[in-house]
Order: C-alpha cells, then structure tokens, then sequence
C-alpha cells in the first residue's frame, strides 16, 4: 500500500485508490492501510516538491513531471490563496502540480509536509469510511 500511494503521488501511473480497496476486501486492518497510504502518498508528495525546488528552470521540457498548463493553473491557485492550497494536493486533477508549485515557491519543508499530510490523510480516511459504509 505505500508503494503504490508513493508512486501515485509522483505522477507515476500507479492507482492507489484500487489497491486500498482491494486490500480492505481482503481484509487487511483499515487503520493499518491509512497509515500505509497516508504516509506513501505525502512521502511521494514530497518527491514532487524536492523536483518543484531543484529543478524548476527545466519546466518547458517534456520530460518535465507536470505539463505547462497544469503548473499555470497551481500557479494561480497560489497565487491566489499561497501555502493553504497545499491542502488540495489529493485532487486527481492538479493535485500534483500543487506540490511541484509548493517546491518552485519554496514553501518550507515542515508547512508543506503538515499541509500535504493532512489533505491525503483526510482523502484515505473518507475512501476507507466510505467503503466501509458500502459493504
């Protein structure tokens, strides 16, 4: 679980959402699978805020992580409402752009951990509540 919530978070095609569910079939201890992909997915987060710091002067290249279009939109949304917008790093769409524009705007380590952490802790907690009310 938190190999696939860490490559999720870095833009690799991985589908934590899938895993989680699947494991919580299986019967695995929810509380156990949080912690897993809760801590992955910030840990990922991460990788994307240290390529956001160190390698931001090569964002026009393909190979870059985030496409132009995406970084603009996290760019205005920080412009707009700075570090909080970290709190909406668990969207499918741009989530991950967030934490690439958090590194590019140098937010310091411990606010973007706190932040990250508590918007991917608070998306496993309602897909782990939410499956449990289905079943």
């Amino acid at each position: 679980m938190f190999a696939a919530s860490f490559g999720a978070a870095t833009l690799l095609p991985f589908y934590s959402e899938i895993i989680l569910v699947t494991q919580l079939q299986a019967g695995l201890p929810a509380l156990w699978l949080w912690l897993a992909a809760s801590s992955g997915n910030t840990l990922g987060a991460g990788v994307n805020w240290w390529l956001g710091r160190k390698l931001s002067h090569y964002a026009d290249r393909r190979w870059f992580p985030v496409r132009q279009k995406d970084l603009e939109r996290a760019q205005n949304w920080f412009g707009r409402y700075g570090k909080w917008t970290l709190l909406m790093s668990w969207l499918p769409i741009g989530g991950d752009a967030l934490t690439v524009v958090g590194g590019i705007m140098r937010v310091p380590a411990f606010s973007f951990f706190t932040l990250v952490a508590i918007g991917k802790s608070l998306r496993y907690a309602m897909l782990i509540l939410g499956y449990n009310a289905a079943v």
